[in-house]
């Protein structure tokens, strides 16, 4: 699956699709800043597969500060069997540039 634009989860946002989101950065930056998803930092993510198992065949949209992380996260949740994840490009300072132009 190709990875999400900034624009396209934005859009599908405001129409009110009940999307699972992951963000993979740490807890002081989703403090600072978050688009209400489920925190899992990368380090945390192996301890939270077995939670995560019943989206294994949904598509799951992952997300960090830059889409470096989030990359990561999207490799490891593939070769671990999740068949539909997608990067957010750009991340969060992304989000929030295209949000303040």
């Amino acid at each position: 699956m190709s990875d999400i634009t900034i624009s396209e989860l934005r859009e599908r946002m405001e129409k009110g699709e009940k999307l699972n989101i992951i963000d993979v950065r740490e807890e002081y930056e989703f403090q600072e800043f978050n688009i209400g998803a489920e925190l899992i930092p990368l380090g945390t993510l192996p301890t939270k597969l077995l939670d995560l198992d019943h989206l294994k065949n949904e598509e799951i949209i992952v997300h960090c500060r830059s889409g470096a992380r989030s990359g990561n996260a999207k490799m490891y949740l593939m070769s671990e069997g999740f068949t539909n994840v997608r990067n957010l490009l750009g991340g969060m300072m992304a989000y929030q540039a295209e949000t303040n132009a």
